[in-house]
Parts: structure tokens; sequence; C-alpha cells
């Protein structure tokens, strides 16, 4: 059993051997792929990285389209400033217009009217425009001047909220009235009632939209008076009651300031005029016409359609027989064979070749 056992051990100790060379055959192609891998760039990755990675993605999609819109609304809602132009400054000041300084005009109209008026004593009453006043002593007599027909003929802003406003009044004086009346005159110069100017100071006072005065009123001289302005009108002619033009504006003037008759039959379709009331006037005569663009046209056919724009001078003779003259700028449309009043315009055209336009 001995000898048998020599062989047999050899045997096993052979096929150990064998088993063991193969096992290290088997793992060397392994080591090598392995190495040439890490050579090459690449990385092998787990299945729970690859997992992982997968829904970063998924979630960033979402957000995207979820982000997306808000952001393309915002943009579009942003203003945009042209390529090379700088954004604009915003305004501190605006330009002025008749609702900002139809406070500082009113405020300095009753400020001139109380100046006038006050006197020696009186001062306390000047307090509330120009409170420097309870500093200042006034020698006039108060009472003596009074001041009427008051208008703002000149609102300057000086700065913001700070404003210059010439005030027209006419001052009439108790004294100069009484001499007046002893020498029998009506002129305005003897009975002491002159137009007068006054420039004045005017601040606003805080937020609660109130003002006060920076100073004591200036008497200034009358503002310059405009010059004439051109009319886009041809020469004017007398009036003839035979032309049918000329009898339609008389009649239609008429019915509107003395009553005399329906104003509608006079009014083109689509024309909404109201007669004044009540009538100021109980005659009116037409006394010339003029045609705008041209010369008047005498017994001009009354085309369907046709249109004429007129500036009608007439006399309106009142209940107290005054006789004041009044002039009326008319368009005229063709119907029916005669000549209705299309409208009755704000104000007569002027000449494109006039200096104030």
């Amino acid at each position: 059993m001995s000898r048998r056992s020599r062989p047999d051990q050899a045997v096993r100790a052979e096929r150990g051997t064998k088993m063991r060379r193969r096992a290290a055959v088997a793992v060397e192609p392994e080591s090598v792929e392995a190495v040439d891998a890490v050579e090459g760039g690449w990385v092998t990755v787990s299945s729970g990285a690859v997992a992982n990675l997968t829904t970063l993605l998924r979630w960033g999609a979402w957000l995207l389209l979820l982000v997306g819109p808000l952001l393309g609304i915002l943009s579009f809602m942003r203003p945009t400033v042209p390529a090379g132009t700088a954004p604009p400054l915003p305004k501190t000041t605006s330009p002025a217009t008749a609702a900002d300084t139809a406070g500082p005009a009113g405020f300095a109209q009753l400020y001139v009217a109380a100046y006038v008026e006050a006197g020696k004593g009186t001062e306390a009453s000047l307090a509330p425009y120009f409170p420097e006043m309870r500093n200042i002593s006034l020698e006039a007599t108060p009472h003596v001047q009074q001041a009427d027909r008051l208008a703002a003929v000149r609102v300057a802003r000086v700065s913001s909220g700070y404003w210059s406003v010439t005030v027209a009044a006419r001052i009439t004086s108790t004294k100069a009235s009484k001499k007046a009346s002893t020498a029998d005159t009506e002129t305005d110069a003897a009975s002491g009632a002159l137009l007068r100017y006054f420039q004045v100071p005017v601040k606003s006072a805080g937020s609660g939209g109130g003002f006060v005065a920076a100073a004591l009123p200036a008497e200034v001289a009358a503002p310059n008076a405009g010059e004439g302005l051109a009319l886009d009108y041809g020469t004017p002619v007398p009036a003839d009651t035979h032309d049918a033009a000329t009898a339609a504006v008389g009649e239609f003037l008429g019915a509107y300031l003395s009553g005399s008759g329906e104003l509608d039959r006079y009014l083109s379709p689509g024309t909404d005029l109201a007669a004044v009331s009540p009538a100021p006037y109980e005659r009116i005569e037409v006394s010339q016409l003029a045609e705008r663009g041209g010369d008047f046209q005498m017994a001009a056919p009354a085309t369907e359609g046709a249109r004429r724009r007129l500036l009608v001078d007439i006399w309106a003779t009142g209940s107290d027989g005054q006789v004041r003259p009044l002039t009326y700028a008319i368009a005229l449309k063709a119907r029916d064979g005669r000549w209705e009043i299309a409208a009755l315009e704000a104000a007569p055209g002027l000449s494109t070749t006039s200096k104030e336009k």
C-alpha cells in the first residue's frame, strides 16, 4: 500500500499544480482589461450611480419646463431700450398747465383784493396770505380803496412750487369818487377807477394744497398789447338780404340770440345747438360777411352737399336800446336747395401767413 500511495500523492500534487496554473491564467485577462480600460479613458460606473444621474437630469428638465414660461413673461413685460440709447431719466418737473396754475392764480387774486383794502390797524387781515405781515405796519386809511374785476393775466413758474402771478384789478377810491361826483364827470380817470397790475410771488405751502405769499405785491406796468392777427377770409362785403346764404345766417342768429323763430329749422341734420336763454337781444342785423379762403360768393348755388365757411359781423340791439357788435364764424351746408347751419365754429380761421398760429 505504501508503494501505491506515492503515485497517488504525486498525481494529486500534479493536479493541484495544474489547477493553480489555470486559475492564474484565468485571472490575467481580467487584469489586463482593467488596465487597458483605465489607460483608454473609460471609467466603470455602477448601476446605482447611473440611476441617480438619470433622476437628476429628469428633475432638471421639469424645472426648465416650469421656469421657462415665467422668464419669458418677465422679459416681455420689461421695458426695452433701443440699442445705442440711454434709458430715460425720471422727470423731476412737468410743464405748467391750467390745472397747475389755477391755485396760485386764485390765491394771488384774493391776496391783491385784501391788500388794496387793508390799511393802518388792519394788517392782520393780510397775515393769512403773507405771514410776515405781522411785523409790518401800514399807513394808509383802510377801506378807502377797493378792487374789483380782478383777473390773473399771467402766471410764470419760477421753480418747482413757486410762481410769479400778475393780477389785473380795477381800483376804485371812495375819496376820488366823491370829488368826481362834485365835478359832474363820468370818466374813469376822474372817478379813480383805474386798471392796475400787481405782481405777486406765490409759493406752495406743504402737501395740504395751500399757498403763501413770499412778499408784498409789486405794482407793475400793463403787459404789452398783442399784434393784430390775419384771418383766413376774403374781403368782407355788405350784407344783402336777397342772398340766400345771408338770409339763412340772419334768420339763424335771430332765433339764436333773440328767440325769434324755431332754431331747429335752420340747422343741418346732426347739428346740435341750443338758443341763448334768456334771449339777450331784441333785434339782430347782419352788417357784413366774408368767406374763408377767398372772396364772398354772392348768390352761390346751394348744390347738394356743398359747404361754406363764413365770418359774419352783426349788430345786436338789447332791450335797453344799446347796440353791440358781434362776430361769428359759421359753417354752412347745402341740402334740398337751401343753405343750413352746419356748425357754430369755436373761433375764426387764422391765415397760414399770420405771425401767431
